[in-house]
């Protein structure tokens, strides 16, 4: 690595791509899936952002949902096949990622499983060593008829559970309604009293799902495998799972940017994007590259009005910029204590209009 070269590390499904591939997986082969993992999800977040359980990582959804696909008969082999045959990258991506790659060391840290992964750096021409993810082998873990037929009974069960509204503002889980209160202790019961005790429980142990405090610990790594600096990092990042590497990145001085995030990026991020297309990506990121933080942030405050082709108009040129037309030009805003909750309900609706309400509304 060159002296003082920067770092670009990002978060894959949302900045990269329109998938949540664990979702779709769940939703294709579990009957009620996408209802299944949508309440395991908000579980996930309740447990990570307002309990805050020791132990519990966000994006440990990824490892719950381990024993219901079991429970159906997924195989490793299904969800690579399955994963391989529905990326959906968002505009620009490919593009975005060969830019920043030639301008400065480039990481992918993902929650998703490795047999999404894989097969989306062989399409970006991405460098798979170059990224950190959850992996898991579904085949390697036992099971019996018995707990199968439980595990379905139960899938039923959460499923017919009301779901869960979560407001921005909770901090604790006093703050949730009762019912949402009684939703949460039932599915406490259901996960850790019954599901960690069966012989597929061990999959709750095993699988260490590349979210929360795992991808702050990604981000260290990066940073000290090419002897960089966390001061040089720009990191990408659109919710929940990002948190801590945000905190990480801001607190040691670079720069951290939510892409079409939640809330829970939104209040953590410094600069927050809103966008149908990744190319606004590769113009911070050059910058970033080229002249450091601090020429990054003056050219967002200066900005103003001014239409994203003519900021970028000195960085790509004009052949490829009419392949990445938009209908809207992209918004990237500095977040600050006075606008934090105003750019958070915009980010979260916004997102939902490019990657689906069903996905975007996802932690």
């Amino acid at each position: 690595m060159k002296k003082n070269q920067r770092l670009f590390i990002t978060d894959c499904e949302g900045p990269i791509s329109k998938n949540d591939n664990a979702f779709e997986i769940t939703s294709k082969f579990i009957p009620k899936g996408e209802l299944l993992f949508s309440q395991l999800s908000k579980y996930d977040d309740i447990t990570a952002g307002i309990v805050k359980r020791n132990g519990y990582n966000a994006g440990d959804t990824l490892k719950l949902i381990i024993p219901f696909l079991k429970a159906y008969g997924i195989t490793s082999s299904q969800m690579r096949i399955y994963s391989s045959e529905n990326i959906l990258l968002m505009p620009g991506a490919k593009y975005t990622m060969s830019i920043i790659q030639d301008k400065m060391p480039s990481f992918i840290v993902s929650t998703s499983y490795n047999q999404y992964i894989q097969p989306l750096c062989e399409v970006l021409e991405f460098p798979f060593e170059n990224t950190y993810c959850t992996k898991v082998d579904i085949d390697a873990y036992k099971v019996d008829e018995k707990e199968c037929r439980r595990i379905r009974h139960l899938r039923e069960e959460i499923c017919s559970m009301p779901p869960f509204k979560i407001h921005h503002s909770a901090k604790s889980i006093e703050d949730l309604s009762d019912r949402d209160q009684q939703t949460f202790g039932r599915l406490d019961e259901i996960i850790w009293d019954e599901i960690a005790h069966m012989q597929l429980g061990v999959a709750l142990y095993e699988v260490n799902p590349m979210g929360g405090f795992e991808k702050e610990r990604a981000v260290k790594d990066i940073a000290r495998k090419t002897g960089g600096k966390l001061r040089d990092v720009m990191y990408v990042g659109d919710s929940i799972t990002d948190v801590e590497s945000f905190r990480l990145v801001k607190e040691k001085g670079g720069i951290t940017i939510s892409f079409n995030g939640n809330a829970f990026a939104v209040k953590e991020a410094e600069i927050a994007v809103l966008s149908e297309n990744t190319l606004v990506t590769a113009t911070l990121a050059q910058v970033f590259a080229d002249q450091g933080r601090d020429s990054t942030l003056k050219l967002i405050d200066e900005r103003e009005q001014d239409s994203f082709e003519k900021l970028n108009s000195d960085l790509l040129s004009e052949n490829k910029i009419e392949k990445w037309h938009s209908k809207t030009s992209p918004e990237i805003s500095r977040i600050t204590d006075q606008n934090v909750n105003e750019i958070s309900d915009k980010s979260t609706i916004f997102r939902k209009l490019v990657r689906g309400e069903k996905v975007g509304k996802l932690g």
